[in-house]
């Protein structure tokens, strides 16, 4: 009796165990990955990871943090518009979209909530770039996809999704430098929200090439918060304190940095800033009035290609564990009216929202008829 009592109690252990096993988030395996095209690994160096294959369709929580500008607000009507697309739309049982402002905690919280709730699978833009490993081993606990994209995580525990910040940064640098002939002079950074990897990254980028032996320039720093209005009064200010720029290197809100410009009557410079429609708008009226403008691309779309990894990682496919996005590029040089900007349209939005090799092919009409409220 006692033998079988023994007996019944290893088999239960063993069960017990086998079950935890199962739900232990994803396995690292070999590549190659699923759909390479579009999930692109980061580099050479980058694992691979596979969960087990769950029957869908999927619930999918969006968990993100602040909305307090155009390209957040974008960025969530982005997700409704492409959670409704014929191929992803048969895949969701239910699509959550949830923004808890710039507190850690709130974030977490919401987390923690959609995992208790049984959610497939979380994606989200991280407030801040650490503290969130026990959020990450709640959700392999229960198995539970999570996708960082955007502002992503200092860990390779989890699937992530982003282009490269600190090349967004180094090619800034290049530009202002190429485009000014200059190795010296007084020049504008506009940062973007503080304590986001994002604004950390594309700043140290940015300082590793006009701070590198034989440049000695004067850098001026101010916060845009990624936002027009902020980054336009920021300017305003640095400009009233020091006269003029010699260049401009804005994360956001470009287009606000470009009317301090004008509402002060300060001659145009050479300009690295972010995919606003309107940004490209006035470069095209003004570059021949030395607005000479990059126009380097962070897009919201970003959060379509997150969905989508979710959906392939939950279908219990291969997949990397750093994604990499090409970074979408435009100059004075190569804009052009109806397809990489479109003067006749006045709401301002971010212009680069097309990844063909994924599949995301979104117009802007699509984009613009969603709400950015909770869902």
């Amino acid at each position: 009796m006692n033998w079988a009592v023994r007996i019944s109690g290893l088999a239960f252990a063993s069960l017990l165990l086998s079950s935890v096993a199962a739900f232990a988030g994803p396995k690292i395996v070999s590549g190659p990955g699923a759909n390479p095209e579009c999930f692109k690994p980061w580099s050479d160096k980058t694992k691979f990871f596979q969960w087990d294959k769950k029957p869908g369709p999927y619930r999918i929580a969006l968990v993100n943090g602040f909305v307090g500008n155009t390209w957040r607000i974008q960025m969530v009507k982005t997700a409704k518009a492409f959670a409704e697309q014929p191929g992803i739309k048969e895949n969701l049982k239910e699509f959550k979209v949830v923004s808890t402002g710039t507190d850690v905690a709130a974030q977490l919280g919401a987390m923690e909530d959609f995992i208790n709730q049984g959610f497939d699978a979380i994606i989200t833009i991280a407030v801040a770039p650490d503290g969130f490993d026990r959020i990450i081993r709640l959700a392999d606990k229960n198995n539970v996809v999570v996708v960082p994209f955007d502002n992503i995580l200092d860990t390779d525990k989890v699937m992530m999704v982003n282009e490269d910040q600190k090349e967004m940064g180094r090619m800034s640098a290049k530009w202002l430098i190429d485009e000014s002939g200059k190795t010296s002079g007084d020049i504008l950074e506009v940062r973007g929200l503080p304590g986001n990897s994002v604004d950390r990254d594309r700043h140290l980028g940015f300082r590793e090439v006009m701070e590198a032996p034989g440049n000695k320039f004067n850098i001026t720093e101010v916060v845009g918060n990624w936002d027009t209005g902020t980054s336009q009064k920021v300017t305003a200010d640095a400009l009233a304190v020091h006269g003029h720029f010699d260049g401009v290197f804005t994360q956001g809100g470009s287009d606000g940095t470009v009317r301090a410009m004008m509402d002060a009557k300060q001659p145009f410079v050479p300009m690295s800033g972010e995919g606003e429609n309107e940004f490209r708008k006035q470069i095209m009226e003004h570059y021949k009035e030395g607005l000479k403008g990059m126009s380097y691309g962070q897009s919201p779309a970003l959060v379509a290609i997150a969905t989508k990894a979710a959906i392939s990682a939950l279908q219990g496919n291969v997949m990397p564990q750093l994604i990499s996005i090409p970074i979408p590029v435009a100059t004075y040089k190569t804009l052009k009216a109806g397809e990489n900007y479109w003067p006749d349209l006045n709401a301002n939005f971010f212009a680069p929202n097309q990844f063909l090799p994924c599949g995301v092919t979104f117009t802007a009409p699509e984009i613009m008829a969603q709400s950015e409220a909770n869902k």
